[in-house]
């Protein structure tokens, strides 16, 4: 049986995409799965047959730990002599592949999920662009979650033409149904949780909270949407990673009193349920895939127009889209979509049938199987 190893930084990463993968994998090789298993004190929901590694490695730059962990991943690939690794997200991308290529795997495929560098400028923007260069260069196969992702790095420079694959639509694990649906009985009792009234109108923003992400974009549009609709809420559900509350508050003024701030969450289904349309007016994304997450609960999303989110979004027939960074374009949206709910259950509707034909997880597992079935014959 051939071996396989998967290298990701945290635990929340391999819940979020590879469970299903996993699952489908292991019944055909041995999978190993290097990741941090102390970092987050998130529990690994995985497959019990896969070899769980840990791995110190974290999302932050530490030079030192960052040495030590690639020489560790060395040692073990020269160990063990895996037929394939697999790397996803930046820093274990940046680690996995250089240390793989190191020792000779003979198959090293890593994943782009996004470039961190898109919303920089100078030395920094143009280091950071260059390690996505060396990820590319020391990998065999290069993946991306999105065509428009494919495209962006083709024309950067990132990756050569023609050789990156996108499977199916995109995404890296589709969108569970089962999971991810309209559910009445939850939405009233969500609702009542959070003191929102049933018959308003709740924008939700889900993912983590910083400048990249546009949140402080999506306060200023609120605030002036909020000042002369009451019937308008905001939930803002996710990790505060660059403690932006105080600041977000300042710019919603008075319309902060109908903001619910939720947190993190490891059931996102129960607020994509209970709300009407979700707002992403990120800066970069890879794909996108709390839009689809939404999509398959039926509601509609407004998001920017990026690359990897004008994949997410059929503008016009899913959702709606506006120039990144554009507050009052993003205001206006929202107040498109508050003043006609017809609209959003059409938009949601046509989102949620999207969703089950092109996200679903079996086509997305089986484009994987595909793809390790002609790398490891």
């Amino acid at each position: 049986m051939k071996n396989v190893c998967f290298v990701l930084a945290s635990p929340l990463s391999v819940n979020a995409f590879l469970q299903s993968h996993l699952h489908a994998l292991a019944d055909r090789y041995h999978v190993s799965l290097c990741v941090n298993t102390e970092n987050s004190g998130v529990q690994l929901r995985i497959d019990p047959r896969v070899e769980v590694l840990h791995l110190d490695i974290r999302r932050p730059i530490s030079p030192l730990r960052d040495l030590f962990a690639l020489l560790a991943l060395w040692r073990l690939f020269r160990r063990r002599r895996f037929d394939l690794v697999h790397s996803l997200t930046p820093k274990a991308g940046l680690l996995a592949m250089v240390a793989a290529c190191v020792a000779r795997v003979p198959n090293r495929v890593h994943i782009f999920t996004g470039q961190v560098w898109v919303t920089r400028s100078g030395v920094s923007r143009s280091l950071f662009r260059q390690i996505d260069r060396l990820i590319a260069r020391c990998a065999t196969v290069v993946m991306a979650d999105s065509d428009s992702q494919r495209r962006f790095l083709e024309a950067e420079g990132v990756v050569n033409q023609g050789i990156t694959r996108v499977a199916g639509h995109g995404s890296v694990c589709g969108v569970d149904s089962q999971r991810f649906r309209p559910d009445p009985q939850l939405r009233a009792e969500v609702r009542a949780a959070l003191g929102v009234p049933p018959e308003a109108c709740v924008f939700l923003f889900l993912g983590r909270i910083n400048r990249d992400k546009g949140v402080l974009d999506l306060a200023t549009a609120f605030a002036e949407l909020g000042r002369s609709r009451p019937d308008a809420w905001l939930w803002m559900v996710g990790p505060d990673e660059e403690c932006l509350r105080s600041e977000m508050a300042c710019i919603l003024g008075p319309s902060a009193a109908r903001v619910c701030w939720v947190g993190s969450t490891t059931e996102p289904e129960r607020y994509f349920s209970a709300a009407d349309v979700l707002t992403l007016p990120s800066y970069r994304e890879g794909f996108g895939a709390v839009v689809i997450e939404a999509a398959a609960a039926g509601i509609p999303a407004i998001a920017s127009r990026i690359y990897g989110l004008i994949d997410a979004v059929e503008e016009g027939l899913t959702g709606l889209l506006f120039p990144a960074g554009d507050a009052a374009g993003l205001g206006a949206m929202m107040k498109i979509l508050l003043d006609q709910p017809g609209m959003r259950g059409e938009l949601g509707a046509r989102a949620r049938e999207r969703a089950l034909r092109d996200f679903s997880p079996a086509s997305l597992g089986q484009a994987w199987c595909d793809l390790y079935a002609g790398l490891l014959p």
